[in-house]
C-alpha cells in the first residue's frame, strides 16, 4: 500500500488509478494525516453466482400462482388506497 499527498494525487490521478486497478490499495494524506483510500472495485457478483441466484428463484416460483388474479387486477386493487 502507497501514500500519496492530496496535490500529488490531483496531479497523478490517472497514474495512481493504473496502480489501484492492479490491485495496489493507495492512501491519500492531507498534512500527513490520512483522509482517503483508493482501494479496487471488486465486482458485486460473477456471473456463475448470478446464473445460479436466477435458476434459484426460478426454482422456488415454481407452483405458485396469483390465485387466479391477473397482475391488472392486483394494480386497480392497489390503487384504491
Amino acid at each position: 500500500m502507497s501514500t500519496v499527498g492530496a496535490f500529488e494525487a490531483k496531479t497523478h490521478l490517472s497514474r495512481l488509478l493504473d496502480k489501484v486497478e492492479a490491485g495496489e490499495e493507495v492512501t491519500i494524506t492531507r498534512h500527513g494525516e490520512p483522509v482517503a483510500k483508493l482501494v479496487p472495485v471488486k465486482p458485486a457478483r460473477t456471473r456463475k453466482e448470478v446464473d445460479a441466484l436466477i435458476a434459484e428463484i426460478k426454482r422456488t416460483r415454481k407452483g405458485t400462482s396469483l390465485g387466479g388474479l391477473s397482475i391488472r387486477q392486483l394494480v386497480n386493487e392497489g390503487r384504491k388506497y
